[in-house]
């Protein structure tokens, strides 16, 4: 029984070398044909366009009681009358293969959409009313299978985002500060966004927080007129960062990302990507002791990681966490927990972004603070 039990395990260690090397080898092809639908986009089912009127098109809405945009670890609380509002667009949820656009009854794909909420957006939550909308989003396989179906599918997420956030202003007092955030393919359409309504925010705009998405430099930021940002406490200012750890696969990371294209359409290559620390506000590297606190199963651990901005602008992180959850990315990709590796400095950053907005625009005399 003894000799049976130990050939068992080396079965199974076998078993898990095979599988390393094989992801190590094959992993594209492998995430394509796992994830890349098997209908064209003119074939696929369609849910209906969202309401934005309605209640049951946001994941995160003030006159929802109890939605995830007001979760906040233990220590911390909502604000009970946020100064600003944030139009929040969530990163890939939608996960099948059986159409291009998620449709807005999924189980699974809105369970996603509140995770992400809480662990992300609620980070906004000390001095602002989180807004996030559901739409019919690019399901993960377009990332995966570029071309015209996937161009249209992410056309189509972003033209519900666009009316989403046309229903977000209009519901929002005349001289209420403006906080845009996202992630990943959230930021993809929040950067868009910018370039079709910068005009409409005005002075009113904290700040745009465009996370886990390629944002070339200075092109970018040069097309819809939004400066990155360089130092803690500036404002009308745009931030993003894409988290790797130290000891990762960097080289095979910025392979990878040459072949993004940037907001023109033309591939990054070999350009520098915008990087700001948000443990420091700016460029500047920071070691752990820095950290104010990283979500780990819902709880702020501080001190658990420092960063660093590379030249080409990816974010580094060390030491490399080994608690960060289940969805690390091969090669060091931190991909997932862009927000939560720094939510306590996320929160005390948009804080001190917030307080700058209002002494310029508005002559407060007392800084804004976040809820405790």
């Amino acid at each position: 029984m003894a000799r049976k039990f130990l050939w068992l395990i080396a079965i199974l260690i076998g078993l898990v070398l095979v599988g390393a090397i094989v992801w190590r080898l094959f992993a594209p092809d492998l995430l394509r044909l796992s994830f890349s639908p098997t209908v064209s986009f003119a074939e696929s089912e369609l849910a209906p366009a969202p309401d934005y009127q309605a209640k049951a098109s946001w994941v995160a809405h003030p006159d929802i009681p109890g939605n995830p945009g007001l979760w906040t670890p233990e220590g911390y609380s909502a604000a009970p009358k946020p100064a600003a509002a944030v139009f929040f667009v969530s990163p890939t949820a939608w996960l099948g293969r059986s159409r291009w656009n998620a449709p807005l009854d999924d189980a699974d794909t809105n369970e996603r959409l509140e995770r992400f909420t809480r662990m992300q957006a609620s980070a906004f939550n000390g001095v602002a009313e989180v807004w996030v909308p559901r739409y019919r989003q690019a399901t993960y396989g377009a990332f995966l299978k570029p071309g015209p179906d996937a161009l249209q599918a992410l056309g189509l997420a972003y033209t519900d985002v666009e009316r989403a956030f046309d229903a977000f202003l209009a519901a929002q007092p005349a001289d209420r500060p403006i906080i845009l955030a996202g992630h990943s393919q959230g930021s993809l359409h929040l950067l868009h966004l910018l370039k079709s309504r910068r005009a409409a925010l005005g002075d009113r705009l904290v700040a745009v927080y465009a996370v886990g998405w390629v944002v070339a430099m200075p092109e970018d930021t040069a097309t819809f007129g939004v400066p990155a940002c360089t130092g803690p406490g500036q404002h009308g200012c745009l931030l993003s960062w894409q988290t790797y750890a130290a000891d990762g696969e960097i080289e095979k990371a910025l392979e990878a990302l040459a072949a993004v294209p940037d907001l023109s359409g033309k591939p990054l290559a070999g350009r520098p990507m915008l990087c700001v620390n948000p443990l420091t506000g700016g460029s500047g590297k920071a070691e752990a002791d820095r950290n104010a606190g990283m979500l780990v199963e819902e709880k702020l651990v501080p001190h658990k990681v420092g960063a660093a901005c590379n030249d080409r602008g990816l974010l580094l992180i060390s030491p490399t966490p080994k608690d960060a959850g289940p969805f690390v990315l091969p090669g060091g990709n931190f991909h997932v927990y862009d927000y939560s590796l720094f939510w306590a400095n996320v929160r005390a950053d948009v804080e001190a972004r917030l307080s700058a907005h209002a002494e310029a625009h508005f002559g407060a005399e007392e800084p804004v603070k976040a809820a405790a």
